[in-house]
């Protein structure tokens, strides 16, 4: 598999196809109560704004999103992205904001020469904080095992809330 940085006339597609595998994946944790939620997001409009955003990051940190093309798998078959750090300052860390692997290649080491990738990444950004962070639910047991096995250990606690 090659591992290369996001090209957004190249890739955008396939990136919006593994997104919405991400996100209904989320969705479909636990007891899939979120699952209405995830999937709701998912517009044309929501698809748009998501890349465009995308696009802007990469434009301030070529190296920001990174993907993983497969040939067996005709396409990308993961992708991880840091933000960049002008926007990470929000946790004075790296931000780790989505990692996300095609189920057909979970198991192949492909999580961890992605997150190789967001780990080099991170560390060329001059944060406050030399560490990376993310926010994995506590439903979601395949990824918190993947980040447990990288060293990955609870630092904080994020709460959230409706604003309606």
């Amino acid at each position: 598999m090659e591992r290369r940085p996001y090209d957004p006339e190249r890739d955008a597609a396939a990136l919006w196809e593994l997104k919405q595998r991400f996100e209904r994946e989320l969705g479909g944790l636990g007891d899939g109560a979120k699952a209405g939620t995830y999937d709701g997001k998912l517009t044309d409009d929501y698809r748009e704004r998501y890349l465009a955003w995308v696009e802007r990051c990469v434009e301030r940190d070529s190296e920001c999103v990174t993907v993983a093309e497969s040939s067996d798998e005709g396409g990308l078959a993961g992708y991880v992205f840091v933000l960049p750090g002008k926007f990470a300052m929000i946790w004075d860390a790296a931000v780790l904001n989505e990692l996300y692997v095609r189920e057909a290649v979970r198991g192949t080491g492909l999580a961890d020469d992605l997150l190789a990738a967001a780990y080099e990444c991170a560390r060329a950004q001059n944060l406050p904080v030399d560490r990376i962070a993310l926010d994995v639910g506590t439903e979601n047991d395949r990824a918190a095992s993947v980040y447990r096995r990288e060293g990955f250990e609870p630092w904080g606690s994020l709460v959230a809330r409706d604003l309606d």
